[in-house]
């Protein structure tokens, strides 16, 4: 239940709003809706023209999608925050900014400022101002390289249950998912439950890790039947689960043809002999997701390194940055599912207003935050996945830069840093801002572990998107 509406803090009355949420999916949403519930003025912020974020992509209007539900797992609870959302929206409470941006924060004064861009073609940039900031950025896919991962079909997990909530594509007719974590599985129900045939699903770990703590599964029953659901959905379409193993090489000249599945050791080392090749025309792979947290750490934001290696944001009880005025909800604290996102937005929000909140919402946060550990603990990356690559193997598709020219800036050049070699090789500073090679890079480089983190530090820029000159040379 809404709790009855406060007065915004003091220092929030010179500001446009009390807060700012920057992100609208699970997270953001949970978070502005709750903080409008309780009187204070929030802009929400979205790259995206729709609410709904990553987790809740929207159909492309013009496709004329009648029952968009169909494509999602919860689709009744965005449908809730999103009407909540509208209804604050009516009486002023809560701005949606859609198709804004935010490419870096500044402190000023007893507030932050965002600075947006509304794209390339805009003129100018903007900034909003709030006495408050909430991150709720989300996350993006971790991506392992190996032989003929840039060809195409071969797309990340995420990227092809983009294409079919988006557009209501398929990347092919017969697709291979692989990698690890459990997005896998998500992404293998939503494809064949479109049409698609998945001859296989291709799993580095092998789920016996989450067995090792009995109470964390049984405090989170809901994660057991959607595993469950999901795991019936691929048994009806006599999917085969393929347990530590992976996809080692991808095949095909214009485009993807087949892949090379191999047996994996505890290390996720190759075991010699065991390679088996398997037709296709499309490769859905993806290893798990990492925490997008640039706009925060570029302020000095403390970080700490999760079970599965991935660099999350530093955060407190009540959900606070170690930077005043900065607090973050959602995988930005470490991936952990919309539950867990929605959960922590609440939380902030409450935190933000200088409210209490029910200590059910408190349970439920802790435990899911719980499983969300020993999610990432189950998943974490082994360190023989270098033995997939070849020294002509591109680890930085963007600059197209192979794995001999990493290898000769370490050994021959004495690079020992992701930097370094960014600086020598080029590797990272492509399009994507390394988002895609990054891990791969400082896992070579030698100054991370098998996941490409644990030694590298948090990765800073001062400009999280790319941003025209013309816009970073425009005044306010």
């Amino acid at each position: 239940m809404p709790t009855s509406p406060s007065e915004p803090p003091e220092a929030a009355q010179s500001f446009p709003y009390d807060l700012a949420v920057i992100g609208a999916g699970p997270a953001g949403l949970a978070a502005a809706v709750t903080a409008a519930d309780l009187g204070l003025r929030c802009a929400l912020l979205d790259g995206g023209r729709q609410s709904g974020g990553q987790y809740y992509r929207h159909p492309a209007p013009g496709l004329g999608a009648a029952r968009p539900d169909r494509l999602h797992h919860g689709w009744s609870v965005y449908a809730d925050l999103a009407g909540r959302l509208a209804a604050h929206e009516r009486t002023g409470q809560v701005r949606f900014l859609g198709g804004h941006q935010v490419w870096a924060l500044e402190r000023t004064g007893d507030g932050l400022a965002a600075h947006v861009t509304l794209g390339p073609e805009a003129g100018d940039r903007t900034t909003v101002r709030a006495a408050a900031v909430l991150l709720a950025t989300g996350a993006y896919e971790r991506q392992l390289p190996f032989p003929g991962w840039t060809l195409p079909g071969v797309v990340t997990a995420g990227g092809a249950q983009a294409m079919l909530k988006a557009g209501l594509v398929l990347p092919g007719r017969r697709i291979v998912v692989a990698g690890s974590g459990p997005l896998l599985l998500a992404a293998a129900s939503s494809l064949v439950s479109a049409g698609a045939e998945v001859p296989a699903v291709v799993e580095a770990g092998d789920y016996l890790g989450y067995a090792r703590r009995p109470g964390v599964l049984a405090a989170v029953p809901a994660k057991l039947v959607e595993g469950a659901g999901h795991g019936g959905a691929l048994l009806r379409h006599r999917v085969r689960l393929r347990p530590r193993s992976a996809v080692v090489e991808a095949h095909g000249t214009d485009r993807v043809t087949a892949v090379t599945v191999a047996r994996l050791d505890a290390d996720w080392r190759p075991v010699p002999g065991t390679g088996r090749r398997i037709a296709c025309d499309a490769l859905a792979v993806g290893h798990g997701l990492l925490p997008q947290i640039e706009l925060a750490t570029e302020l000095g934001a403390d970080t700490v390194t999760g079970p599965d290696g991935a660099v999350a944001l530093r955060v407190d009880a009540r959900l606070r940055t170690t930077v005043p005025g900065l607090w973050s909800a959602g995988e930005a604290n470490g991936v952990g599912g919309a539950d867990l996102a929605i959960a922590e937005g609440a939380l902030a929000a409450h935190a933000v207003a200088g409210r209490t909140p029910e200590p059910a919402l408190l349970r439920r946060r802790a435990r899911r935050r719980a499983f969300a550990a020993l999610m990432a603990a189950a998943h974490r990356p082994g360190p023989g996945w270098t033995d997939w690559l070849r020294p002509d193997t591109d680890v930085c598709r963007c600059e197209e830069v192979p794995l001999a020219a990493i290898r000769e800036a370490v050994d021959e050049l004495g690079a020992g840093d992701p930097r370094t070699v960014k600086l020598l090789t080029r590797a990272g500073m492509g399009w994507c801002q390394g988002r895609m090679c990054g891990p791969a890079v400082a896992c070579l480089s030698g100054a991370g572990d098998a996941s490409g983190h644990g030694g590298a530090g948090p990765d800073r820029r001062p400009l999280a998107c790319p941003v025209p000159l013309s816009q970073l040379a425009a005044g306010d």
